[in-house]
């Protein structure tokens, strides 16, 4: 039998549990599919095996392996017939996934404007809660002018803010587009906002060495000091460059694909959602150092006997906590004289 490409992404990914070439229907007693075929089958834009599903009794908000539901897997497709009949039957159009994203929001990532539009119009709700990732925030981290644009003009907010207090502003900052910068400026967004860490626009543009965003987003004072810091002063530069194994993996498998000709679409789908969830990961966890536990053991009669050991967690790191703020700022209170022992 001939080894078409499609085979082979079918037969390499499928290996690591991430695509299956088989879709399995209801069981007699009506489970749902299989999370990861499921997930697979809507990817493809299977809509007859979909409607199976839906009329074997599969609620219309049924979470896939990943993505989410039939209906956030469409909107990250840019497959409106998909869409359409989630919708149809009920799907939940502003449901949020484990991560906290809207189909709408995951539409804006992909840089899906139809499918943007699709649901907009259809009365997707376009700003999210307060200190949530929103879709504006997804469509300026991605770069995705077109749709950061239709968004603003529908009314979203353009200084909204993240998990972690990150404005939309600091997101074309973080990921270098400065025409979005200049643009969100233009429209009034907030240059000063920080967030839980105590950084800023400002911050990340010193950090990572974008002198045009840098000035865009301060005033001539703020810049002329900034730029006569020491360079080490602002920190490390960081960018989306933490791994994983699945993320290692799917590279791999992306490698074998390119080396035998053969299409890489199907991964490199899977290469982004797991960057994303990375960069996401990343982002909201960054903030204070945490404090390492120490143990320290010692003796009153035996001084010269002591130890001090670093307490590890079962993964490994250093078993810590987040160094508190200084919380007393008076005179603290001493003793009356005369009351204090000498030992």
């Amino acid at each position: 039998m001939k080894l078409t490409a499609k085979r082979l992404v079918a037969m390499i990914i499928g290996m690591g549990g991430l695509l299956s070439a088989a879709s399995p229907v209801f069981s007699a007693g009506g489970m749902p599919p299989d999370p990861v075929a499921f997930t697979n089958s809507m990817e493809l834009g299977d809509i007859r095996q979909a409607e199976q599903w839906l009329d074997a009794g599969m609620p219309p908000d049924y979470l896939g392996s990943r993505i989410g539901t039939g209906l956030m897997i469409g909107a990250w497709e840019g497959k409106i017939e998909l869409m359409r009949l989630f919708i149809s039957r009920g799907a939940d159009i502003d449901k949020l996934n484990a991560n906290g994203e809207s189909a709408l929001a995951l539409a804006a990532w992909r840089g899906q404007l139809d499918a943007v539009k699709w649901l907009i119009e259809r009365g997707a709700r376009i700003n999210a809660a307060g200190r949530q990732w929103s879709a504006l925030h997804y469509a300026v981290f991605a770069g995705h002018a077109e749709v950061a644009d239709y968004l603003m003009a529908q009314g979203a907010d353009i200084n909204a803010r993240s998990t972690n207090g990150s404005s939309v502003l600091m997101m074309a900052v973080y990921e270098g587009h400065p025409d979005l910068a200049r643009k969100l400026i233009e429209k009034g967004a907030d240059r000063t906002p920080k967030n839980d860490w105590g950084d800023g626009a400002l911050e990340w543009a010193m950090r990572q060495n974008r002198l045009e965003i840098a000035r865009m987003v301060s005033n001539p004072d703020e810049f002329n000091i900034a730029v006569t810091k020491p360079k080490e002063s602002w920190g490390e530069p960081v960018r989306s460059l933490r791994t994983s194994k699945e993320l290692e993996n799917l590279l791999n498998i992306r490698e074998t694909l390119v080396q035998r000709g053969f299409s890489t679409e199907a991964v490199d789908k899977r290469i982004s959602v797991e960057r994303m969830r990375i960069v996401r990961s990343e982002m909201d966890r960054s903030g204070p150092a945490r404090a390492a536990t120490m143990e320290i053991t010692a003796s009153r009669a035996k001084p010269q006997e002591q130890s001090a050991n670093i307490i590890y967690d079962d993964k490994g790191k250093a078993a810590g906590y987040k160094a508190p703020p200084a919380t007393y700022f008076g005179t603290p209170k001493m003793p009356p004289k005369g009351k204090v022992k000498n030992y």
